[in-house]
């Protein structure tokens, strides 16, 4: 038996071993392999990476309630998420354009060189247009590029995907001058997904935001009907504008009120920019949309007020958002709320229009309000006055009467004494005189507060009124008889002509201390009396005078005389016959 040892076919112990060896084609795949499988984890722990800072991104933005600070943060996390040097975020205005333009990675200095920010042209309005994601690796070889305007930083690649809220395109997310040269896919997703909880974090931002809003136009109506019920401090309708520019959060806010005539707008307060030179001005209600709130009685909410608006409502600021409100009263508005923000501040919203509108209501219940407190006090006032009126005609009046009568008696006991009895009927006369002053008065007590333009009465009353500071006096006037129901228009219009050219030219000419008007009416004869304490006749004006007063009553075949007073002055005398 041989031994394995000394087997032909097996190498000796110390015999020496050739070096194991692969072929190099599966060597070289397998490296591939390994360098693949490196290279899928790298991207995996990118996308991790992305993940993470999408998550975190999310988080930033669910978390605010603030929607101008929500807004910034979207902008933010998309550039930090793509690797943009600069992104911004376009709010879009119920015209389609852009209201609000929120930018970063351009300093303050650089966006002030550049001018006025974007409207919603070029790439800006296509996203607009039509809200589906643009993703471009340079910007200037699409036909839908407008351009830089001067001092813009360049800018190549462009990344743009819309936000919606609740179904609803808010805005637009843009993305430029991506880290890598260009954006890809997973950018785009990256800002599909941020643009999604973006709608999210933006309407609860807005939800809060009505919420908070709501709280304070409460707040305020809680004021404005605590100061309704008070009698004193803040006028409501000043309390309702200053809160409502504050609330608001306009530039000016104008509470105007039609004109008895209905043909203009009074502005009786106003806050805000150029408020000082506005209070008190007029306005023409027509052709304007301040015109149709009134007629129709509905709100309205603008963009932009036209220039035709703008030039005869508000010419102290630039006239951008704009919101008229009714001020609703029992029948035609009595007037109406303005809200304005300056061009180019974000518009006002459906919503504020209606929050608004229901605080305007507060300035209604004022208008109604204090119509019905003027009343109460006017009916006060007739009622007090009547009761003058009354006691002066039932006691005053009577009582002066006996004592005429009885002064009357005694002048005829005493005829024998002709210089006692003519005193004694002077002054009867001077008590008859006396009682139709205080009828005039008790007729002057209700005048005063239901004034009859056409009458006699008030006519003349209104003369002695105006004459008074050129006499450093009022007039006494007197009324005896029906004169308000017999004289014709043309008679009423010579008799205040009369009074007026008597008075005139006793301020002119007597230096008087006091003077009377008595108009009577007997049968059917009419006199004026105006006598004075003056310096007497003999003034060349005066004289003048008398004649134009004799022509108007010889025209109605009556007399005009002038003639000394009984105690001194001057007395004239016109008089008609009515017919």
């Amino acid at each position: 038996m041989t031994s394995p040892a000394h087997h032909p076919d097996v190498p000796p112990a110390d015999a020496e071993r050739p070096d194991l060896t692969f072929p190099d084609g599966p060597k070289l795949e397998l490296d591939t392999l390994i360098d693949d499988l490196i290279a899928h984890a790298r991207q995996v722990k990118k996308a991790q990476g992305r993940l993470r800072g999408l998550l975190r991104a999310i988080e930033t933005i669910t978390s605010d309630l603030s929607l101008e600070r929500v807004l910034r943060s979207i902008v933010e996390a998309g550039c930090e998420l793509t690797g943009s040097r600069y992104g911004a975020l376009g709010v879009i205005g119920s015209d389609g354009r852009l209201e609000q333009f929120i930018h970063v990675g351009i300093d303050d200095e650089t966006a002030k060189r550049i001018g006025p920010l974007p409207k919603g042209r070029g790439l800006l309005g296509a996203l607009i247009a039509e809200p589906r994601p643009i993703r471009l690796r340079s910007m200037g070889g699409d036909p839908r590029s407008a351009g830089f305007p001067p001092n813009h930083p360049p800018m190549e690649s462009f990344l743009g995907v819309p936000i919606l809220v609740r179904g609803e395109v808010f805005g637009n997310l843009y993305l430029t001058d991506s880290s890598h040269g260009e954006f890809g896919q997973d950018d785009e997703e990256l800002a599909l997904a941020l643009a999604v909880a973006a709608g999210t974090a933006i309407s609860n931002a807005r939800l809060y935001q009505d919420a908070q809003l709501q709280r304070r136009w409460l707040e305020a109506s809680v004021e404005i009907g605590a100061q309704l019920l008070s009698a004193t401090g803040e006028d409501p309708l000043r309390t309702v504008a200053r809160r409502a520019i504050d609330i608001a959060q306009a530039d000016l806010v104008t509470l105007s009120l039609v004109s008895p005539d209905g043909e203009a707008l009074v502005v009786e307060e106003a806050f805000g920019e150029g408020a000082a030179d506005l209070i008190g001005r007029r306005f023409a209600v027509s052709d304007t949309h301040a015109g149709h709130v009134i007629e129709t009685g509905r709100p309205v909410l603008l963009a932009a007020l036209p220039e035709d608006d703008r030039r005869q409502t508000v010419n102290s600021i630039a006239v951008g958002p704009h919101m008229i409100i009714p001020l609703r009263g029992t029948g035609r508005s009595r007037g109406v709320l303005s809200l304005v923000r300056r061009l180019g501040q974000p518009a006002f919203t459906p919503r504020d229009l209606d929050m608004a509108t229901g605080f305007a209501s507060h300035a209604s219940v004022a208008l109604e309000l204090a119509d019905s407190r003027a009343a109460e006090q006017k009916l006060v006032l007739l009622e007090d006055r009547d009761r003058i009126a009354m006691d002066l005609h039932d006691h005053v009046i009577q009582e002066l009467f006996a004592i005429g009568l009885s002064l009357r008696a005694t002048a005829t006991e005493l005829q024998s004494e002709d210089r006692a009895a003519r005193r004694i009927t002077q002054r009867v006369e001077d008590i008859d005189r006396t009682i139709r002053r205080i009828r005039t008065s008790i007729f002057a007590l209700h005048g005063n507060v239901l004034p009859s333009a056409d009458g006699i009465r008030q006519r003349i009353l209104e003369v002695a009124s105006e004459v008074t500071p050129a006499l450093g006096f009022a007039p006494h006037v007197g009324f005896s008889g029906v004169v308000d129901a017999v004289l014709s228009p043309e008679l009423t219009d010579d008799v205040v002509a009369c009074v007026r050219e008597c008075l005139t030219n006793v301020a002119k000419h007597a230096n008087a201390r006091s003077v009377s008007v008595d108009v009577s009416l007997a049968g059917e004869v009419l006199t004026i009396s105006v006598s004075d304490d003056g310096v007497g006749l003999g003034d060349a004006g005066r004289q003048s005078g008398a004649r134009n007063l004799r022509a108007r009553a010889e025209r109605r075949g009556g007399s005009f005389e002038l003639a000394p007073g009984a105690s001194g002055g001057t007395m004239a005398k016109w008089r008609v016959t009515v017919t």
